[in-house]
């Protein structure tokens, strides 16, 4: 399929003739199996790289997982399988569209491609869609101009709903053109040999843009951000990305331009800077607040020139390293140098500052360890494929090691291993990752089974280990994804240990069989009174 090429994602001026903003809808562009799809940057948060996820059981094919967003659990679907495409393995051009579907939940995409804006002509029905995948999940359709490509747009709240319990809130489509992040393409991403790839952005009226190459990501200006005294104008702190400290600089200060107070509009361009020039000689990560981001661009090389000499300072350095001409010379951008913008001495501040923090966040965060808050609930934890689970401490009847040989039972789930006597008990004995549909494994001497009460009746369960008991805060704790059926009853909520990079997912003892435990369990089993 064709790209639909775009010079700018910013609504055209109202001309005279009467068009107005709201006949032009803005889109972030991406691509899966080879369909290009779309939908409304008014609905895009932000575009991350693929983030480390953890599996939840018994969640519909399409949930990869959940993943730690600054703090926060971002359930990640596959657009694949939410189409029935064929499945991929991620790779570098590979990334996460973040929605905003009351809360984020992000979407698998092969790679993004850029941001258009349309008029409502190109918009099409869904009926007009001719392919093999599901348009219930679509509202329509933009066609490219010359008529030989269309992009498929998708309904988010549809493509949300069918994987969470959650009712899906309706999107107009004349709303789509709304603040939002900008999508950005990877660095690998296949182009002409005399195109470069900028993302722009606007500083005090006047566009810049970077290198593609240049560019991690593109993400909200935070909330928050922690001041560092005693460093300069242009520093305005640091805040946390994904586990990790990210200085933060204001373009406007560094440039010298007048201040403004900030809005959603504002965005930080993440750009990775060399070691070069400062004695630790690794590379740095540093987030630079712009008023707003514009456009993923492709631009000849031949509109690409060198900044004139006259613009050049004493040094023969400059922080532009290019003038970019576009609509005949009408709009001139700017092409910053991320190399050249930072000097040993900001390297060394920035480095500095990241590390300092770094420290202070040791000592803020050390009270998320899961031994210190004695009036938090105590959770055992115990793993299963690599990933952590927990559950009250109170429902734990005992742990105990998994015997050579359990009795198996006819007419019981396959997921029921058999039944052992634990001291004169017959104990139903379930293998877990059955249960939770995971790969099987081959018996070790860590593998345990846990025992709960469960209906009035002893269960045990066989896990790979078991690794701890301790406390964990209550604030640490999210609501799990709402799923449908019996899957909402397995998980009750998530623990998100930042300070110690780890994931748990906490469990609801009830739920971890169906709630008729007849069907389940062997029918002479005695039940234990209340």
């Amino acid at each position: 399929m064709t790209d639909i090429p775009t010079a700018a994602a910013e609504p055209a001026a109202p001309t005279a003739a009467g068009d107005s903003r709201s006949d032009l809808h803005q889109f972030v562009i991406f691509h899966s199996a080879g369909e290009m799809f779309a939908v409304p940057l008014g609905q895009v948060k932000e575009i991350i790289r693929v983030p480390d996820v953890v599996r939840m059981p018994l969640s519909p094919p399409a949930l990869l997982g959940l993943a730690n967003l600054r703090g926060s659990v971002l359930p990640v679907l596959d657009l694949r399988h939410l189409f029935g495409l064929p499945p991929a393995e991620t790779d570098d051009a590979s990334r996460v569209v973040v929605l905003d579907h009351g809360h984020p939940v992000g979407m698998l995409v092969d790679r993004v491609a850029n941001v258009v804006t349309v008029d409502r002509e190109r918009l099409e029905p869904v009926t007009q869609v001719q392919a093999t995948i599901d348009t219930e999940l679509l509202t329509g359709m933009i066609k490219d101009e010359d008529g030989r490509g269309i992009v498929m747009v998708l309904d988010v709240a549809r493509s949300i709903g069918r994987t969470f319990a959650a009712a899906a809130r309706g999107i107009n489509l004349a709303e789509a053109a709304g603040p939002g992040a900008v999508a950005i393409a990877d660095a690998a991403e296949e182009h002409l040999a005399d195109e470069d790839q900028l993302v722009s952005f606007e500083v005090d009226g006047q566009e810049y843009a970077f290198p593609i190459g240049e560019v991690q990501e593109i993400v909200q200006l935070p909330a928050a951000i922690t001041q560092v005294p005693g460093t300069p104008g242009h520093v305005l702190g640091v805040t946390t990305l994904r586990n990790r400290l990210l200085p933060l600089v204001s373009l406007r200060t560094m440039f010298d331009l007048p201040s403004e107070a900030f809005t959603e509009a504002n965005k930080v361009v993440v750009v990775s800077l060399p070691g070069s020039g400062d004695q630790d000689g690794a590379a740095l990560s540093v987030g630079v607040v712009m008023d707003r981001v514009k456009a993923v661009l492709r631009v000849d090389r031949a509109l690409v020139e060198p900044v004139p000499a006259a613009l050049q300072p004493p040094g023969g350095t400059s922080d532009i390293r290019a003038i970019c001409r576009l609509d005949d010379g009408r709009r001139l951008v700017s092409v910053l140098s991320a190399d050249a913008m930072f000097d040993a001495s900001d390297l060394h501040t920035l480095r500095t500052v990241q590390g300092e923090s770094a420290a202070d966040a040791d000592l803020a965060e050390g009270d998320q360890t899961m031994s210190e808050t004695h009036e938090d609930a105590q959770y055992v934890i115990f793993r299963l494929t690599g990933e952590e689970y927990g559950v009250p401490v109170e429902s734990v009847q005992e742990i105990v090691r998994v015997p050579d040989q359990l009795t198996h039972v006819p007419g019981t789930p396959d997921y029921v291993e058999g039944v052992i006597n634990l001291r004169g008990t017959v104990l139903p004995v379930i293998d877990q990752r059955r249960r939770f549909g995971l790969e099987e494994a081959a018996r070790s001497d860590r593998q345990r089974i846990m025992v709960f009460l469960i209906d009035g009746r002893l269960v045990g369960f066989i896990v790979d280990s078991v690794s701890e008991v301790g406390r964990i805060p209550e604030a640490t704790i999210s609501p799990a994804p709402e799923l449908s059926g019996s899957r909402a009853r397995v998980v009750r909520g998530v623990a998100n240990l930042t300070a110690q990079g780890r994931m748990i997912q906490l469990l609801a003892v009830d739920g971890l069989i169906d709630s008729d435990a007849d069907q389940l369990l062997p029918d002479d089993l005695p039940r234990i009174a209340a």
